[in-house]
């Protein structure tokens, strides 16, 4: 960690639970609120203490932090990767959000809504690790890591961009786009199955080895595919070494473990705050390691910030305000769980029914269990078919006979998967009754 890094984590005295009440009250209101209070949940209790794995089998209070989620009875959701639901605290903040800023309009808008911005992208740096001018808010990782790559100015003609086909569809079009607009090729590698620590590093110094003229590599952290965490730190050295850049798709890993920008070793990286962080649909950021800014051109050749300014490589135009302003509640929200206990739990859920299942003959899973690679996230194959038609299928039968609700993915090398995502609003016996489901499934044949 650089000292100024360094120094700002450690002089930050503004928790995000402050944050997000100066968030709330910043500005003199026009009116006074005027939305009805929703009856509360029970409050939290402080995190709690001890080995994580007892913790994370502490049902009295994970039914607690379940009870701060309002969802539907109507199925069982394990479908969690695509955007992670608020808590009822952050929703009724962000419904607060909302009554002001419609109450308040332009009034808002021009004159007060600009420290709540900076508020908001103060305590994502906090929580990251990161300086305040290495973040600028997105609408989410797409249009982040988008413009990362498309904007990156490393790749001339008959250079190489790579990836894996594990990294998210649309970011592996925008290395397509790059490649395509320089005059450079595109290298593309497979994650091994069975994953390991080693076979991940082997494969990927093997891939830059074959393509020397490699100068942008993309990693996904933990993927949306099978939920596989590859060791990114290690990986970007390897590249360092031979001469090209990381950027780092941190979508999903960001509030489902753990993570820092220094412990990641990259210098250009996505995030997304709606799905493990809890915030409203719309909110991401990007970060550019302090010193590389002229590594990425300016978007759109937007004049409205310096280019000594990371703003000037994002330019959302008008944000939604209400869901900026309720980034720090969701922030305070996570931390008032505390992330090794949330990862703890996250992981003791996946434990549960792939436990369960991973001996079963005709059921195949996905990711190991070493626990540096593996989060809540892990997919499955039944009986080895790896075609969309027959991954859908399997997707529908558990929500039509089971009521169990999950997603089939694609894009693998080895053939399509359904992805199985638990979260906090998940209880232990939802995730046996998907092992009793995949079980009576793989009999079947």
């Amino acid at each position: 960690m650089t000292q100024p890094r360094r120094d700002f984590v450690k002089q930050a005295t503004v928790s995000a639970t402050a944050i997000g009440a100066a968030a709330v009250g910043l500005g003199t209101p026009l009116l006074a609120a005027s939305s009805p209070a929703a009856a509360a949940p029970p409050a939290l209790p402080a995190p709690l203490a001890g080995p994580l794995a007892q913790v994370a089998q502490d049902e009295a209070y994970w039914t607690t932090v379940a009870a701060q989620y309002p969802v539907t009875d109507a199925v069982i959701n394990l479908e969690a990767g695509y955007f992670g639901i608020m808590a009822a605290p952050v929703l009724a903040a962000y419904h607060r959000h909302v009554d002001r800023v419609n109450r308040e309009s332009s009034y808002f808008a021009r004159r007060a809504y600009t420290p709540i911005l900076m508020q908001a992208r103060d305590a994502v740096a906090q929580f990251v690790g990161a300086m305040p001018t290495e973040i600028v808010l997105s609408r989410g990782a797409t249009e982040t890591l988008q413009a990362l790559i498309t904007q990156y100015r490393g790749v001339q003609a008959g250079d190489t961009v790579m990836y894996a086909d594990l990294d998210y569809n649309a970011m592996q079009w925008a290395m397509n786009a790059l490649a395509a607009s320089r005059g450079a090729q595109v290298a593309r590698l497979a994650i091994p199955e069975p994953a390991t620590r080693e076979n991940i590093l082997a494969a990927y110094a093997k891939a830059l080895d074959a393509h020397p003229r490699t100068k942008l590599l993309l990693l996904t952290h933990c993927n949306n595919k099978t939920g596989l965490i590859i060791p990114v730190k290690e990986i970007a050295a390897l590249a360092k070494a031979r001469g090209a850049d990381v950027v780092v798709d941190a979508a999903h890993s960001f509030g489902q473990v753990p993570l820092s920008m220094d412990a990641l070793g990259a210098d250009f990286v996505g995030l997304n705050l709606h799905k493990w962080i809890g915030a409203p649909v719309g909110a991401g950021a990007m970060y550019i390691r302090e010193g590389r800014l002229d590594a990425i051109d300016r978007m759109h050749a937007d004049e409205a910030a310096p280019l000594t300014r990371i703003e000037s490589r994002l330019h959302t135009g008008t944000t939604n305000f209400a869901t900026v302003m309720a980034i720090p509640d969701a922030i305070a929200f996570q931390q008032s769980i505390g992330m090794p206990q949330k990862a703890a739990r996250l992981r003791y859920l996946r434990d549960r029914w792939v436990h369960a299942v991973r001996d079963v003959p005709g059921v195949q899973i996905l990711t190991p269990e070493d626990p540096a690679l593996v989060g809540a996230i892990t997919s499955f194959r039944l009986h080895g078919r790896g075609t969309r038609a027959a991954n859908d299928a399997a997707a529908k039968t558990l929500l039509d006979e089971f009521g169990i609700f999950t997603f089939q993915r694609t894009g693998l090398a080895n053939g399509d998967c359904v992805r199985v995502t638990p979260t906090l609003f998940n209880t232990p016996a939802q995730l046996d009754k998907l092992a009793a489901a995949l079980r009576t499934m793989a009999a079947r044949g």
